[in-house]
């Protein structure tokens, strides 16, 4: 799925976006499938379940949300439960399918969407935005396409805009004499200069399988444009096998046996923020990663970005590629669904809880706080004020500057579809299958 944005959208439009989906602070899980945190109290005929995800600072604001929403509404409350990433995904569809759903169900819209509609498992709020126009007005239109399936609305888009980044470490850079890429033949140049030195070309969380996702989803883009993907995402035979999809994963694979990860990928969780510690203690040069790992780089990197060690860009151009390397991909936002089976007074509840604590001022306020750019309309003297302001203007041209801005692909294809997606990119990574193989296997997994 892509969201193109026009002219007349990026008048006000500040970013267009997901762990999830997502995805927003997208990670990982590590543990078992239960929750890592919750909220006893708020039980109750006036109550309403809301399940969402973990990894700071992200969570905390939806904390603070919750809270404030209590605080507010004595009579009707919200009952939190907070989960790692995969062990959210897991725990949700096994939820849902036997009927023990939260109200709340929180997603990154596209195909896992598609198929909660499809199952009539989550409620068509057209109407609902339609009696409030006011919610959907203030709001980034480009928000809504992940969250609309056959011209109906059946999510509440939240949180903020969430492109994917390529970040770099300057002091490394400078220590080593080289400059930030400017194409993947520069990246590929790269990666020898700083193996030499014992530092590792890239950080990546590999055993969080959709931090690998990103790598083929721009290399698709940037050899044959966002239409080799948008074939696959419609079902069109034989699309994985499109020869720059060949040449994308044939791509992929050379860095991957030039060594251009940091040894032991594989095993590096995501959730742990570990990707993100190699890049800012300087053991690894550059990560590729989510707009979401600012805030944790910020919090928990020491001066690291307050120092300006920072750096960042969007990925590259591929020499004699097609893709126009303005655009981008990642999260248009995230998104909150209400469960068909809830009762009346529930749904009552949840709808309250989007009208007047989602994206509420104090909730934008935190967003912006942690280096975010939330998808609320007439923020930009806010973004302004930031500590973070050069990042959050970055965040805001790369993001309103593309002409496409696609979604993750774990998140614009089936649940079905996307497990296999992953499970092939983990064995992209680990040279177990080539790319031929990797193309049959997704053909077959999602060709009409």
């Amino acid at each position: 799925m892509t969201v193109n944005i026009g002219q007349t959208s990026r008048r006000t439009f500040l970013s267009a976006a997901i762990c999830a989906p997502i995805l927003a602070s997208l990670a990982a899980a590590c543990g078992s499938s239960g929750p890592t945190r919750s909220n006893a109290g708020g039980g109750g005929p006036g109550s309403a379940s809301y399940w969402f995800l973990t990894t700071q600072p992200q969570e905390g604001i939806r904390t603070d949300t919750v809270k404030r929403f209590n605080a507010a509404n004595p009579d009707r409350q919200i009952q939190y439960t907070a989960f790692q990433n995969d062990a959210y995904k897991t725990k949700i569809k096994t939820a849902i399918g036997a009927g023990e759903s939260p109200t709340i169900i929180y997603g990154w819209g596209g195909g896992t969407l598609r198929s909660y509609v499809a199952g009539g498992q989550v409620d068509d709020l057209t109407p609902w935005f339609d009696a409030n126009p006011g919610v959907k007005n203030r709001l980034f239109p480009t928000a809504f396409a992940p969250a609309t399936v056959d011209g109906k609305i059946y999510a509440m888009p939240a949180e903020a805009v969430q492109p994917i980044i390529l970040y770099y470490n300057k002091e490394v850079f400078d220590t080593v004499g080289v400059t930030p890429p400017q194409t993947w033949g520069d990246i590929m140049d790269l990666v020898p200069k700083f193996n030499a030195k014992g530092i590792a070309p890239f950080s990546l969380g590999g055993q969080s399988r959709w931090t690998e996702m990103m790598w083929p989803e721009f290399l698709f883009d940037r050899i044959g444009g966002p239409q080799v993907f948008e074939a696959a995402y419609n079902g069109e035979a034989n699309a994985w096998s499109n020869p720059a999809a060949i040449e994308a994963l044939t791509k992929m694979q050379d860095l991957i046996r030039a060594n251009g990860f940091v040894r032991g990928f594989s095993s590096i969780t995501a959730d742990s923020n570990a990707d993100q510690a190699l890049l800012y203690t300087g053991k690894a040069a550059m990560m590729l990663h989510g707009s979401w790992t600012y805030g944790g780089m910020s919090t928990d990197g020491g001066d690291f970005v307050s120092s300006g060690k920072l750096g960042y860009m969007n990925f590259p151009p591929v020499d004699g590629g097609k893709g126009d390397p303005s655009d981008t991909l990642g999260n248009p936002a995230q998104y909150l669904s209400i469960y068909s089976k809830a009762s009346d007074e529930q749904k009552e509840v949840a709808k309250k809880f989007f009208s007047t604590a989602i994206l509420s001022d104090d909730e934008v306020k935190q967003w912006i706080g942690t280096g975010s750019v939330p998808i609320v309309q007439g923020t930009q003297s806010e973004l302004s004020k930031s500590k973070d302001a050069d990042f959050l203007e970055f965040v805001y041209q790369v993001s309103t500057k593309a002409k496409v801005f696609a979604q993750s692909w774990d998140q614009a294809l089936s649940p079905t579809a996307a497990e296999t997606l992953l499970d092939n990119i983990a064995k992209l990574f680990q040279l177990s299958i080539g790319p031929q193989q990797f193309a049959d296997n997704m053909n077959q997994a999602t060709g009409k």
